[in-house]
């Protein structure tokens, strides 16, 4: 082989002229002379390449004379070694961007290898690789569900544990996965913590010295000498283990060999061309491959300039969404945004200033031009030439079997033109049936016509054959065997709504019913049962949050959203520095959606009231008045062994309202007409919750705390009305609000008075104890709610500077803040259970004959107790209680009680006393307990006086002993203000909380239901589940299929139950 000279055969010298060095026309000497210490330790990017072109020994054809594009002469060398290595007096504006594409891409594929979050190489972490920016899987959900989080995506989760935001992550700067150990940290943490020591890197866009690109190397730690370390430098190439004697020697470790060495050819293999490697850079960095059409789809041999003018100059695909830039290019608006964002705002073409604000779309004869271009269709029996327009409708419209759908779908994608102009075309079902008649117009005559001449004219069984078929091909196999099973005759389904109500009704949990579920399919081999979706599908109609409505005015401090479901009772909470967090769990509705869901739950009796009364929409224009009772309770001791999270009391708290009545007044009549009332309102199915606690009720500050904002609600409800929708027509509403539903101990913590046990006797008004015991019955109501709220500020500011007694003497035994108004009024159901105790006091008394003894003792009071509850128990099966309920005092307080104790009392004089006390008693309580004692006891409630005169005569006289300066609370408003309350009221046994008392024994069974393992998502259970128990709805679907159970065994075997009916026929 010929010697080849190095100054004129080198590889410099017959490079292209966008690629060549300026200092290839120079002889290696000259080389060696100018090569200065400077440009050692900074070499130029643009040697790498070159170096590597030297040492694998490849000598291109000869070409001197090229010149370069950037006016580079003989005297730049000189230039460059006085004035320093910038760029723009070695390399032009193309070969700028192109080595600033290779470092980006070299930048990009060094971030795919790496962890987003603890930043280590994945492929170095055993198990699947993860993505930060998807949803979550459904072994992840699964995992994450069972710890109590409701998470779905990855960047919530991530920002939740790791405390990294990575919504704003760009693939340029920073990694798009993450490994299996931190998967593994974030789904043992919760999805709310983490309990391992991840150290997040701070990831930084790629710049000169980047540590990713040019990792810094330990230098070699050895006992003597220390070893120096150089810099490294990227543009110079890797010194083989081959022998250098023939290489240049610069500086101590940098080697340069000659140009014309031959030995190693095998290294040309991975260089490539400039052209093909800026192509693959810039398809990286667009990655547009799977979005945009290619070139090779258009069908005609059109000529290459007319073919590039429709082609994006980033990616080289035909364009989509083009976009002009100020110096006339054009692009693709994704392919300009993601080239711009990685390499500055400049046109990749002609490298003027050029920013994504500043492109235009182009002219519209152009995009005609554009859109006419014809495509050959990618199937291989079609053969198709199509529109670039219509491209996507010819893809979608293809008549593809199973198979093919399953590998061409994601191609299919690819080929989706954006529409940028005109009206959208929307989906089938989103159109009028007008509209959708109009579309299906030739399909329904082809079905039509097929139906008249193969079928019959059966046109509704083509139809169901054909959306049957779609669902078999669609591998919608369970929609197929139901809509197969009513084709046939065989379909019994019950509607959700039903299969909804008996979950609810008889207490069944998930798995319960989805093995009744199952058992039932597999028995009937028809789905008669709905599945567990379906039945949560039915409940989102029937909770609040669900209907949409308008407050006029808005309500203050309130939120104007309607789709408001389940919150925690804390929010809102107002903290301070002195406040501190409060160990309870709450869940409740807002108060003005949990309205407005009760409102459309009575919308068909609503609207039966309109029609019974003859009332027609157009005279109901003053709008609706809607009467609404109040009430709250403890329910005592609510423990259970299942259930973790934070240590709450085991005591809970309930607050729930009734809707009582709905009444309209009509345009020419001047009193208003009652549309509804309920039928039931002592009842649990009308008592709905609407606030669960586990608090104490004796907690004044916790109990106060949490109702605030419920109070705001309430208040801010009195001075707006609501616009609904019912019947179809927009109607308003406004509210007025009773607080009825209270025991004693709560209206007293409500309305700030003393406990039950202060001198001050009665919540009605303002006489003490022994004022009450000496006047049993002339007193009236004169407390009230604003009364108080002026005693408390005469209380906390003693304007007058009185002393303790006396001026707790002034304010009547206000001694807190009242901070919800109570109706002054008796509750009927804890006046049984007061009076009750007392009257079981009384029957030990005189069986112990304590009118002739002064002071018994407790063994003697121990002893008549025993004695008294072993004639219970032995004439009337009672068996004795720990403390007095309703059950138990509604036994106690009859006539054949009083004659099992008078068989132990041993005077007959105080028998003859206590039968009377009774009778007296039993001809007063229908009064109180009645719903309307005008119309169900008119003859009690005109005696009523008469007959509490004579009963407190009786305790006055024959029972002296025990009243002698004192009286119960309850036996006091028995007596005196009964009647004042009927007649201000109506009535006061319907407005009494033994609804919400009812409702104690529900809670714990839906508690038992609902068993999670986090008390917070099990009192969310208790509460959906007791507001769908009382549901109207619901309600009428259980009185209508009463009877499902005749109906399931037919539907089950049908044979049976006719030869059932066969033989009670014959008889």
């Amino acid at each position: 082989m010929v010697e080849e000279s190095p100054e004129t055969n080198g590889l410099r010298s017959t490079m292209p002229a966008e690629l060549q060095h300026p200092h290839s026309q120079y002889s290696q000497w000259k080389f060696k002379l100018f090569r200065v210490r400077s440009m050692e330790k900074a070499p130029l990017p643009s040697e790498t390449q070159l170096e590597k072109g030297a040492l694998s020994g490849f000598t291109p054809p000869v070409a001197p004379n090229i010149e370069l594009n950037n006016g580079v002469g003989p005297g730049s060398v000189m230039k460059l070694c006085l004035g320093g290595k910038n760029k723009e007096n070695v390399e032009g504006p193309g070969r700028r961007v192109d080595m600033k594409l290779q470092e980006m891409d070299t930048h990009m594929n060094h971030l795919r290898c790496l962890c987003r979050l603890c930043g280590n190489v994945l492929r170095k972490v055993k198990g699947p690789v993860h993505d930060v920016h998807t949803d979550l899987d459904d072994a992840s959900k699964v995992a994450l569900r069972k710890m109590g989080c409701k998470f779905k995506s990855w960047p919530e989760i991530i920002l939740k544990v790791f405390k990294v935001d990575v919504t704003e992550d760009t693939e340029a700067v920073h990694p798009l996965s993450f490994c299996h150990r931190c998967w593994t940290a974030a789904i043992r943490g919760g999805g709310v913590c983490s309990f391992s020591k991840t150290r997040v890197p701070e990831w930084k866009p790629h710049s000169t010295p980047c540590h990713l690109c040019s990792p810094k190397k330990p230098s070699f730690q050895r006992t003597g000498r220390k070893k120096r370390t150089i810099p490294r430098a990227q543009s110079l190439a890797k010194r083989t283990r081959w022998d250098h004697s023939n290489s240049i020697v610069i500086g101590e470790r940098r080697a340069l060999r000659p140009f014309g060495d031959h030995r190693h050819f095998s290294v040309f293999r991975t260089w490539k061309r400039p052209s093909t490697q800026r192509e693959h850079w810039v398809k990286n960095i667009t990655d547009c491959q799977k979005d945009h059409l290619s070139t090779k789809l258009i069908s005609e041999k059109l000529p290459v300039d007319f073919l590039f003018s429709f082609t994006c100059l980033v990616c080289d695909h035909l364009l989509f969404d083009p976009v002009q830039s100020p110096c006339g290019h054009l692009f693709c608006r994704s392919c300009i945004i993601k080239y711009n964002h990685i390499l500055g705002p400049h046109c990749p073409a002609c490298n003027l200033p050029c920013s994504p604000d500043n492109v235009t779309p182009p002219p519209k004869v152009f995009l005609s031009a554009l859109h006419s271009l014809p495509l050959l269709c990618p199937r291989g029996d079609c053969g198709q030439q199509v529109r670039l327009d219509l491209f996507k409708e010819h893809c979608v419209d293809h008549d593809l079997d199973e198979k093919y759908r399953n590998q061409q779908s994601s191609e299919l994608d690819i080929y989706l033109l954006a529409n940028k102009g005109g009206r959208p075309r929307q989906h089938l079902l989103l159109l009028t049936r007008r509209a959708q008649k109009h579309r299906l117009k030739d399909l329904k005559n082809q079905v039509k016509i097929f139906a008249d001449k193969e079928e019959g004219g059966d046109l509704k069984s083509v139809c169901l054959t054909l959306f049957l078929l779609a669902l078999r091909s669609g591998n919608e196999h369970k929609q197929a065997d139901e809509l197969e099973a009513m084709m046939q005759g065989r379909g019994f389904g019950l509607h959700p709504a039903v299969c909804l109500a008996i979950r609810v009704n008889t207490f069944l949990s998930c798995s319960q019913y989805h093995k009744m579920y199952r058992t039932v399919k597999a028995t009937s081999g028809r789905q008669i049962f709905q599945p567990l979706h379906s039945l949560r599908l039915a409940e989102k109609e029937l909770l609040p949050g669900f209907h949409q409505f308008e407050w006029q005015p808005a309500l203050k401090n309130v939120s104007a959203s309607c789709n408001v479901g389940i919150i925690n009772g804390l929010s809102g909470w107002t903290s301070s520095v002195d406040d501190s967090p409060l160990d309870t769990i709450t869940r409740r509705f807002r108060y003005d959606v949990a309205l407005v869901s009760a409102l459309k739950d009575l919308e068909e009796d609503i609207m039966e009231g309109l029609r019974h009364n003859g009332m027609e929409d157009s005279s109901c224009t003053s709008g609706f008045s809607v009467m609404i009772k109040e009430s709250c309770d403890g329910m005592g001791d609510v423990s259970e062994k299942h259930g973790g999270g934070p240590v709450v009391p085991e005591k809970a708290v309930r607050f729930s309202f009734t809707i009582m009545s709905v009444s309209v007044l009509a345009d020419e009549e001047e009193e208003a007409v009652t549309i509804f009332t309920e039928p039931k309102p002592n009842s649990e199915l009308s008592c709905k919750p609407l606030f669960l606690m586990f608090v104490d009720e004796s907690d004044h500050e916790t109990v106060t705390a949490l109702l605030g904002p419920l109070v705001a609600e309430r208040n801010a409800m009195k001075e707006s009305r609501l616009i609904l929708c019912i019947g179809g027509l927009a109607r308003s509403f406004r509210f007025h609000f009773r607080g009825t539903g209270y025991d004693e101990k709560m209206v007293r913590e409500m309305e700030g008075l003393e406990a039950s046990g202060s001198s001050y006797v009665c919540t009605l008004c303002d006489s003490s104890r022994a004022e009450a015991s000496e006047n049993m019955v002339l007193h009236s109501i004169t407390r009230c709610h604003e009364e108080n709220l002026e005693r408390y500020e005469i209380w906390r500011t003693n304007p007058f500077s009185e002393s303790g007694d006396e001026l707790r003497d002034r304010v009547k035994g206000v001694s807190a803040k009242p901070f919800m108004e109570i109706q002054p009024t008796m509750d009927a159901l804890h006046c049984d259970i007061g009076n009750a105790t007392e009257f079981y006091k009384i029957f030990q008394d005189e069986i112990g004959e304590v009118y002739r003894k002064g002071n018994p003792t407790r063994e003697e009071r121990r002893s008549w107790r025993a004695a008294l509850d072993k004639q219970l128990r032995n004439k009337l099966k009672l068996k004795p209680v720990m403390r007095m309920n309703g059950n138990y005092a509604r036994r106690l307080m009859t006539q054949e009680t009083v004659e099992a104790v008078c068989e132990l009392v041993p005077s007959e004089e105080r028998r003859e006393a206590l039968r009377e006390l009774m009778r007296l008693y039993l001809q007063m309580k229908p009064v109180w307990r009645a719903t309307c004692p005008a119309k169900e006891c008119p003859d009690q409630l005109c005696r009523y006086s008469f007959n509490s005169q004579s009963f407190a005569d009786l305790l006055s006289s024959t029972f002296k002993y025990r009243y002698n300066g004192k009286i119960p609370n309850y036996l006091h408003k028995t007596l005196a203000h009964v009647p004042e309350i009927i007649e201000r009221d109506g009535s006061i046994g319907a407005w009494a909380s033994e609804g919400n008392e009812s409702a104690n024994k529900l809670f714990r069974r839906f508690r038992k239901m609902n068993a999670r393992q986090s008390k917070a998502f099990e009192l969310e259970d208790v509460l959906k589940h007791h507001w769908l128990y009382t549901s109207k709805y619901l309600q009428k679907f259980m009185e209508a299929h009463k009877d499902s159970a005749k109906a399931l065994q037919a539907t089950i075997d049908p044979e049976e139950m006719l030869d059932d009916e066969y033989v009670s026929g014959s008889y």
